[in-house]
């Protein structure tokens, strides 16, 4: 099955709480502190691969999990870091986060972050001092990212058919290459994109078979439409015109008037070919290249009969052309870009050092990157936790400022989303 736009739920993993312990051996009376660190949750990484070319798998696997981290132990034991998710999806897929774009993952083998795990906690071992021998705080470890995202695929190819409905883009697909899609003598057997690969010449070309367009299909009518965006990224459109039709010059109107409707289809190069010369005499094919000729007011239409494999070759030579050429130019226009094995999306608009304080009706707000970081990382019902994070908002000189708006000490205060209460902690 076909599916080129899916929703799924993400998941990283989460990071692994610290762990908080005191050596006690036999032989020692005064062990030290010895708890680990938890282990960082994995993250969910995308991979695109060119053995598949659907989204049909994640319609029965919508949410995709990556493997926590463990706890930390006793005797300075550090928790196992959780698996990273790989998830394969095919080349040419767009990932969303709603309206903003996180990655466009166009190349074999690229690799994309779409949710990060979460940080394991420090243990009580990790805050050993000269001045502090004996540390009661160990951390929390951080939840991992989730979001729900929107995968939209089109397809990687060099060469994109497009046509009327009955135009012979399937028949010509099929004598060309391995693929095989439905041919019949009647519109829209096509339903669903195809590709296939053109051996020829010692070369190859990619070629993508779109379901056929109609009249207005820019516009959400027919079944050409939503495969529109599959035919996007090709280096050369090859229309293909049916010889036979009794208005040829409006065939070929109507399928141009759609691509130029698309932006970013408008000025792609393309190849006119007029299809099924073997059902016509040389005098009617003549008629028809002139009329069509006359419409179109180009000079270089090509023509060729896929079943009786005329001019197939030399159609196939002439779109390797054009579509290097395409690449070529391509190039030159956008360089490309360094690039690593992942891209990572996570960035931040303000830095860490960053935050502001507000009142509410029954409590007090904190926002701040590194302060919600260390909100995230403290058990929130532990005393000794509550008075290491009250100590750090208070040199960073948050509590001069809350008391500022009427914080009095005894309030309930939110970071994160998490609600501490500071009424007794240590100085």
């Amino acid at each position: 099955m076909f599916v080129d736009y899916v929703q799924v739920l993400v998941k990283a993993g989460d990071g692994g709480n610290g762990c908080k312990s005191f050596r006690r051996e036999r032989a020692i009376a005064r062990g030290g502190p010895d708890g680990g660190d938890g282990g960082d949750g994995g993250d969910v990484v995308f991979v695109a691969k060119e053995n598949t070319n659907t989204l049909a798998a994640f319609r029965y696997n919508p949410r995709l999990e990556a493997k926590s981290g463990s706890a930390g132990d006793t005797q300075r034991k550090h928790g196992k870091s959780g698996e990273d998710l790989l998830v394969t999806v095919p080349v040419g897929t767009i990932v969303k986060d709603g309206d903003e774009i996180l990655g466009d993952l166009k190349d074999v083998n690229q690799e994309l972050i779409v949710a990060q795990g979460g940080e394991g906690g420090f243990g009580n071992a990790h805050f050993k001092s000269s001045v502090r021998q004996a540390p009661q705080v160990a951390e929390l470890g951080t939840k991992g990212e989730e979001k729900e995202l929107t995968l939209e695929l089109k397809l990687v190819a060099d060469v994109g058919l497009v046509g009327l409905p009955n135009a012979g883009k399937s028949t010509f697909l099929r004598e060309v290459s391995s693929a095989r899609p439905k041919v019949a003598d009647y519109p829209f057997t096509t339903l669903v994109p195809n590709l296939g690969v053109a051996e020829f010449d010692e070369t190859s070309l990619v070629i993508a078979d779109i379901p056929g367009l109609i009249e207005g299909a820019h516009e959400g009518k027919g079944l050409g439409d939503e495969f529109l965006r599959h035919v996007e990224r090709t280096g050369v459109l090859l229309h293909l015109v049916d010889v036979t039709s009794s208005d040829i010059a409006g065939d070929w109107k109507t399928i141009e008037e759609e691509l130029s409707a698309r932006d970013l289809l408008a000025d792609k190069p393309r190849l006119v070919v007029v299809t099924k010369t073997d059902q016509v005499d040389e005098e009617l094919l003549e008629m028809q290249l002139k009329e069509l000729k006359k419409a179109s007011k180009l000079k270089n239409i090509m023509f060729m009969s896929s079943v009786a494999h005329q001019n197939t070759l030399e159609v196939l030579r002439t779109a390797k052309k054009m579509a290097d050429q395409y690449k070529s130019q391509q190039a030159q226009i956008e360089p490309d870009e360094p690039t690593e094995d992942t891209q990572k999306v996570y960035t931040l608009e303000k830095t860490d050092d960053d935050w502001h304080v507000a009142a509410l009706k029954k409590n007090f707000t904190v926002e701040g990157v590194a302060l919600e970081r260390f909100a995230d990382k403290t058990n929130a019902d532990d005393y000794f936790g509550r008075t290491r994070l009250f100590n750090i908002l208070e040199r960073k000189g948050v509590i001069k400022e809350l008391e500022k708006i009427g914080y009095d000490g005894s309030q309930n205060i939110v970071i994160s989303g998490k609600t501490f209460n500071f009424d007794e902690t240590e100085d």
